[in-house]
């Protein structure tokens, strides 16, 4: 019992550098999801952003939105498959008793 214990105390401080890198393949990942959902949309390889002085409000509102979507979806997508393989293989959900990083 107290092995168990145990390893739920320190699992979440072992998860930190998987989590650190699920969270960089989940940016790569988003980024690439929202270029190409931008070209399906615009037909535009390049997405405006808030200092493009040639685009308007509404286009660069709407880029942020889509492109803010795209990385929550991305994002927990691979979070919680990261933290459904750490329970698979240990037994343990890798996050306190709270919940995720939010």
């Amino acid at each position: 019992m107290a092995k168990t214990k145990r390893k739920k105390l320190h699992l979440p401080l072992a998860y930190k550098p998987l989590g650190f890198a699920l969270g960089w393949v989940s940016g790569s990942l988003a980024g690439l999801a929202f270029r190409k959902t931008w070209m399906a949309i615009r037909h535009e390889e390049d997405a405006p952003d808030a200092l493009d002085r040639d685009r308007g409000w509404g286009e660069i509102l709407f880029a942020a939105a889509v492109q803010g979507a795209i990385f929550a979806v991305v994002r927990s997508a691979v979070d919680r498959t990261g933290a459904k393989a750490i329970e698979r293989s240990t037994g343990v959900w890798p996050t306190g008793e709270k919940g995720g990083r939010d």
